[in-house]
């Protein structure tokens, strides 16, 4: 075989060695890219099945969620209402629990009043001569105790007193050491008289028995001066001091008026109608700016004001924190004879709600508390009477607003249906 008829052979071997490669090569590109898209195919289903099982679990996880207590918008309604508050914190927020009860509450009657000195426990002081006033001892708004000394006077009239007590003393304490044996029964009787209406001027010019005491005990003539003090008859505050010191005075003037202020009278002034529904006795409220004292109705009068044509009525109230003084005005509701029976919670227990309720903050175990729509009936001063607890339950009475200030910082829902 020549070399042309080789190479002839060897090139139609070459072209169809690369005809089968190029076939080889497009059946495998073919198949390449039927699988691919299959699996591109079987990958998309697969996604959609992957797509309906994410759906599918976070349904589930919504099923749980509310199953749970933790997603659901009941539950998590209920569980957010409670609010838990330390020992500590409630000690320091002052709240006070009470325990519901039914109770009687009359209808409200309110009238303007003004504070006045309650006069049973008042007094003032006066002299019973002609006098000089020679040393004060006190000051307008001291406080001052029973049998303190308040002023110091000088009279004519009480120096002739003392003069004839010192006479009449001595004169009894001679018969007494000399003896009935020596002294007739006359002059021992007369003797006695004697100190006895010379001890009696001088009390009933302004000493008292322990001054007279005092007194006596010096036994000189020459202290026959006229001074005396006047004392406190009470425990009290000075409320007025009209004097100077060096004023002549004569008897009666008021120097001095000592009351105390613990327990004030409110005058009210009322219709003849309205007081026709208040008994003595009956429950009252006096308000203060923000504050209200409780109080009774401890006096009524019979005749109407000539002016006003009303009766007045005075309440008493308790004012050890000295929060009202005499002269200053009020707002008084007095609870009639109308009675209206239910729950009586006092108005600082009941607090509004964000959607325009009222509500209260039920215990429901020691330090949570949660809270509960209530409907109010009627108000009578710092008392609601409401509907809508059971008698027994147990709320805040004091410090409902800090526990509803905790709620809202948490983000708890108000409601509890």
């Amino acid at each position: 075989m020549n070399t042309n008829a080789v190479l002839l052979i060897l090139a139609s071997l070459a072209v169809s060695s690369a005809s089968y490669a190029g076939e080889g090569h497009n059946h495998q590109q073919e198949t390449r890219t039927s699988l691919m898209s299959e699996e591109s195919h079987e990958g998309h289903d697969h996604s959609e099945d992957k797509s309906d099982d994410s759906h599918d679990d976070h349904g589930g996880h919504d099923d749980h969620e509310g199953h749970g207590g933790h997603g659901g918008h009941d539950d998590h309604g209920e569980e957010s209402s409670v609010v838990e508050l330390s020992t500590a914190q409630r000690a320091m927020a002052g709240i006070e629990t009470l325990v519901v009860q039914t109770q009687a509450l009359g209808q409200p009657i309110t009238a303007p009043g003004e504070a006045k000195l309650n006069a049973y426990k008042t007094t003032k002081i006066t002299p019973r001569t002609p006098s000089q006033v020679m040393e004060r001892h006190v000051r307008l708004g001291d406080h001052v105790t029973k049998g303190q000394p308040l002023v110091t006077l000088s009279s004519m009239e009480m120096a002739e007193a003392q003069g004839a007590l010192i006479q009449a003393n001595a004169e009894l304490r001679r018969v007494k050491q000399l003896g009935q044996k020596v002294v007739s029964g006359k002059r021992f009787v007369t003797a006695q008289i004697a100190y006895q209406l010379a001890y009696a001027k001088v009390n009933a010019y302004g000493m008292t028995q322990s001054q007279i005491k005092t007194f006596l005990r010096k036994n000189n003539a020459t202290n026959a001066t006229g001074e005396f003090q006047l004392l406190s008859f009470q425990t009290g505050t000075v409320m007025s001091d009209d004097f100077v010191v060096g004023e002549l005075i004569e008897p009666g003037q008021v120097l001095l008026t000592i009351s105390d202020e613990s327990v004030l009278w409110i005058e009210a002034r009322l219709t003849p109608e309205d007081a026709a529904r208040i008994t003595l006795g009956a429950p009252a409220r006096v308000q203060i700016g923000t504050q209200w004292l409780a109080g009774k109705v401890v006096q009524a009068r019979h005749a109407l004001d000539e002016v006003t044509r009303t009766l007045s009525v005075n309440i008493e109230v308790a004012n050890e924190q000295d929060h009202v003084h005499p002269g200053q005005f009020v707002h008084v509701v007095i609870e009639s004879q109308d009675k209206l029976q239910g729950i009586v919670l006092p108005v600082e227990a009941v607090v509004p709600s964000p959607d325009g309720h009222w509500q209260v903050f039920v215990e429901t175990a020691t330090g949570q508390f949660e809270p509960k729509e209530v409907e109010v009936l009627q108000t009578v001063g710092d008392q609601m009477l409401i509907k809508g607890l059971a008698e027994g339950t147990t709320i805040v009475g004091k410090g409902a607003f800090f526990v509803q200030s905790q709620m809202a910082k948490g983000g708890f829902d108000p409601h509890n249906h």
